[in-house]
């Protein structure tokens, strides 16, 4: 796989992150990230500003330093890294506005031309909202990679310029 297809898939797994906080208004699910710490760091691309297709969800990504993204959705806050897992870009986001802090599960693809995201929330009824090790997480991902059932609905964004 060519460089440029690898940090686009990379990107896919952050904009999940982002998509998934849209489909689920921005509840996190789970108590652990997927990993413990980010997997690489921040992809420059993913940076800027993002609007759903019809104007009603808006994302910011900040970097916050090498590995961590700062994301604004429609003006709540998250800490977000990549969690790649098994050849699949994956995100952690943590709720940063909330009590208990909690983390959403994303996969993202961004188009090659850099102006399109596509984000998908991983589905709790594979992996659920009680998995509270982050191995346990990883190893039921791994077991699930394949399954049509992963993931939610696709959420889309273009690039606000």
């Amino acid at each position: 796989m060519n460089a440029k297809r690898v940090c686009a898939k990379l990107t896919l797994a952050f904009v999940a992150t982002v998509c998934c906080l849209s489909f689920s208004g921005c509840d996190g699910d789970y108590a652990v990230p997927i990993t413990s710490t980010p997997t690489r760091k921040i992809d420059q691309r993913l940076l800027g500003n993002w609007l759903s297709k019809d104007g009603s969800d808006k994302i910011k990504v900040r970097k916050l330093d090498d590995s961590i993204y700062i994301v604004s959705f429609n003006g709540d806050l998250y800490r977000a890294f990549h969690s790649d897992l098994g050849g699949t870009a994956f995100i952690s986001a943590q709720e940063i506005d909330s009590s208990d802090r909690k983390y959403a599960y994303l996969a993202y693809k961004l188009s090659d031309d850099g102006k399109r995201l596509s984000v998908r929330a991983v589905n709790t009824k594979l992996i659920p909202k009680e998995t509270n090790s982050s191995v346990r997480v990883q190893k039921l991902l791994k077991i699930n990679l394949q399954s049509a059932e992963l993931f939610d609905d696709e959420a889309q964004f273009d690039r606000d310029k």
